[in-house]
């Protein structure tokens, strides 16, 4: 039996090894982009794509004109969506809720109670309330659920709780103090 010699086998492995990284190079300039945050499809942004979206996208969060001034919390019922205006007038967080069944009018109104921890209308335990309004009868206000979630309202049952993620109600409960002016948009 022939003897290799180890300078052969190095070679032959490095030889190898080229062409594998070759063959992956190959295969990952047709492949399609990694998902990422921001990119959760994968799907390839040109720079001008990705700038138009980055546009639309800071239009969409865009403090709703017509909202007022100063400190406030502004609630958009067409988009379900709030934001947190602090006193200069600029809109330090945005955030997408889930209504109740019942919507407050559209107008001005102020924090009226706060409490820290309780049980919604749906029978969900609940943390910082922030009430502002009532509308045929139904206390309306912001509230975050304790195990995080963000149920759909039965249609059946008439709500007033604004559902947001826990982090978020934190935010509303640091910001909207009793008295805060809350803005109810279309």
């Amino acid at each position: 039996m022939a003897r290799i010699s180890p300078g052969t086998i190095v070679a032959g492995l490095t030889a190898a090894a080229v062409a594998a990284i070759a063959a992956l190079a190959v295969q990952a300039s047709g492949a399609a982009p990694i998902a990422r945050p921001g990119n959760p499809g994968g799907a390839a942004a040109s720079p001008s794509t990705a700038s138009s979206q980055s546009t639309a996208k800071a239009k969409a969060n865009a403090l709703p004109g017509g909202s007022g001034s100063g400190l406030r919390v502004v609630y958009s019922l067409g988009e379900n969506r709030v934001w947190l205006v602090d006193a200069a007038g600029k809109a330090t967080r945005t955030f997408l809720v889930t209504p109740g069944t019942v919507d407050p009018a559209l107008g001005s109104y102020t924090v009226t109670s706060r409490t820290a921890q309780g049980l919604g209308g749906d029978g969900v335990s609940i943390e910082h309330v922030v009430r502002f309004a009532t509308h045929n009868g139904v206390i309306i206000g912001f509230s975050a659920a304790q195990d995080g979630s963000l149920p759909t309202p039965n249609p059946a049952q008439k709500t007033g709780g604004i559902r947001e993620k826990r982090a978020d109600g934190t935010a509303v409960w640091d910001t909207a103090v009793t008295g805060t002016k809350v803005v109810v948009v279309k």
